[in-house]
């Protein structure tokens, strides 16, 4: 169902539910499509409002939307409690989930796009929108472009693909055409995600984000603002003394030996570098000639390599991550003498799940309330998984 608003916000009237192709709530060009076919309406979706499952995918679910033509529309009335939430405004609302927020940011890659000698823009189609991003893909003579634009706890993201490309990595980097805040205009990149891949595509993966790091330096990414997440005890600790695991006693285990784990870690003698922080194959769009290209960094931090190479083997058989983990310790042997990247691994390895369990916290802290169903499960659900391991 989607609610649609005015410019100030005001809610005008109800689209009827429909079925849409993608089970996925962030899908909007499934949305979108829908609204089209059943009711004529050309959307651009804002936010999500309500829905009737705790995570996606499926169920019931209402948005916001806007729609140039809502007064020719087969608008039903608005019950109280959706134009309640409709029109309420919240300070952790981000600005491509405000009225008028989408167009303006399309217009803003429009003009960038014809400064570029780009244009014109034949077609603007919205891809996915929700509390982590707003994705659109434009059309013009000269091929397409993407927008993307990241909520301010991911307001580093235009920020790392700079430094790549000031420091000889631009080939792993999407190209960037312009920037604006927390708005990116991006080139198109040729090929398709690389998710489900095996071993040997990973291995690649690892060298190349092992490339990068070895050129990294702490003050540099500091400087650019990247988050700080050389000590994890703090976090980690929180994170789970304040979830409702927090009295298992296998994750009270992890909490009782965190701070001298978290120490021998830092003994074995991997440097602090830039951590990508979601490195798996989905992240990274494979092209035809064998080029490889590391998307979405707005997860990136300041921290150890190893968090990096631990969710890249992740769901390989073991013969496959071990072999892959033996490269990549032997790269950093060879960069830096002395330095044990396999006791980096093993140390790490059992508190992965409680590393993402603070960063899906993060988010859980920095969007408004009736998107907290994208994430609400996520914390128990690594921290489960944490716990089983610890078993």
């Amino acid at each position: 169902m989607l609610v649609l608003v005015d410019d100030a916000g005001r809610a005008l009237g109800v689209l009827p539910s429909f079925e849409a192709s993608v089970p996925w709530w962030m899908d909007t060009t499934a949305i979108a499509d829908g609204a089209r076919a059943h009711h004529g309406a050309d959307v651009a979706v804002l936010r999500i409002l309500t829905a009737d499952r705790p995570k996606q995918p499926g169920g019931t679910v209402v948005y916001a939307a806007q729609a140039a033509d809502a007064e020719t529309l087969p608008l039903k009335p608005v019950p109280d409690d959706l134009r309640a939430l409709a029109e309420t405004d919240h300070p952790l609302r981000a600005d491509y989930a405000r009225p008028g927020g989408p167009l303006a940011t399309v217009a803003w890659a429009t003009d960038e796009l014809g400064r570029a000698g780009r244009g014109p823009v034949t077609a603007a189609r919205q891809q996915r929108t929700w509390n982590l991003s707003s994705i659109w893909r434009l059309d013009t003579a000269t091929g397409p472009a993407w927008i993307k634009e990241v909520p301010p706890f991911f307001g580093h993201e235009p920020a790392v693909l700079r430094w790549l490309v000031d420091h000889g990595h631009a080939a792993l980097a999407p190209s960037v055409i312009a920037t604006d805040g927390r708005r990116m205009l991006l080139d198109h990149i040729p090929g398709e995600d690389l998710y489900g891949t095996n071993g040997s595509i990973r291995h690649a993966i690892a060298a190349d984000m092992h490339a990068i790091q070895v050129t990294a330096t702490v003050d540099t990414l500091l400087a650019i603002g990247l988050p700080d997440r050389r000590d994890l005890t703090a976090r980690l600790t929180e994170v789970i003394q304040s979830s409702s695991l927090a009295d298992d006693p296998r994750l009270r285990g992890l909490v009782d030996g965190l701070a001298e784990r978290l120490a021998q870690v830092a003994s074995c003698g991997l440097p602090d570098t830039l951590v990508h922080g979601d490195l798996h194959p989905g992240n990274v769009i494979g092209t035809a000639d064998g080029r490889r290209v590391i998307l979405d960094w707005g997860d990136s931090v300041v921290g150890n390599p190893a968090l990096d190479i631990v969710r890249l083997t992740d769901g390989l058989p073991y013969d496959e991550a071990a072999s892959i983990q033996r490269e990549w310790s032997g790269w950093w042997r060879e960069a830096v003498p002395g330095c044990d990247p396999d006791r980096a691994i093993t140390l790490l390895r059992p508190l992965i799940e409680v590393y993402y369990a603070s960063i899906y916290a993060d988010f859980l802290r920095g969007i408004e309330p009736s998107e907290h169903p994208y994430h609400r499960e996520d914390v128990p659900d690594c921290l489960g998984r944490a716990a089983e391991q610890a078993s």
